[in-house]
């Protein structure tokens, strides 16, 4: 659980995603995850390929330590961990959170990076999501939100002739 949490905080990807990642998608000698699978129908949830995290990096190379050079990133005994709604449940109980699902990983990692002052082009394109969502829905959090519009308020503006 401890990885899979680790994945969605850094990554920002969806469960599936992340369940079905396999050591082949990962370039631990370039930075890189492609968390894309060769031959899936592309749908509107997009998968991306990002440059690793430097936080993340070192959990991956010691899990890497722990795989097979085909297999996936999240196993049991090699074999592809399954459903893991109540093993993340567990955890969420015993960490004390409430209402949280593996989703919340992903709007976590978006706000965080929106926070951070991230180039919204940028995190758009690391969490393969377009502009418009991002800003419609974590534009908030952006700390540059409304501050042009806090800035002007109340500068007179130029060339601009005051009808009596």
């Amino acid at each position: 659980m401890p990885l899979f949490i680790l994945l969605g905080l850094y990554t920002g990807r969806r469960k599936e995603a992340i369940l079905s990642l396999r050591w082949p998608q990962v370039d631990l000698d370039a930075g890189y995850i492609d968390f894309e699978i060769a031959g899936r129908k592309r749908t509107n949830k997009k998968r991306g390929k990002i440059p690793i995290p430097p936080r993340l990096l070192p959990h991956l190379r010691r899990a890497r330590k722990r795989g097979t050079d085909l297999g996936y990133v999240l196993h049991v005994n090699g074999e592809r961990l399954g459903d893991i709604k109540r093993g993340f449940a567990g955890a969420c109980e015993r960490a004390g959170i409430k209402g949280v699902s593996p989703h919340t990983l992903k709007h976590t990692a978006i706000t965080w990076s929106m926070q951070a002052s991230t180039d919204p082009w940028q995190a758009a394109g690391f969490f393969a999501t377009s502009v418009e969502t991002l800003l419609r829905v974590y534009g908030h959090h952006h700390p540059d939100y409304m501050r042009e519009a806090a800035e002007r308020i109340g500068r007179r503006p130029q060339n601009v002739r005051v009808m009596a």
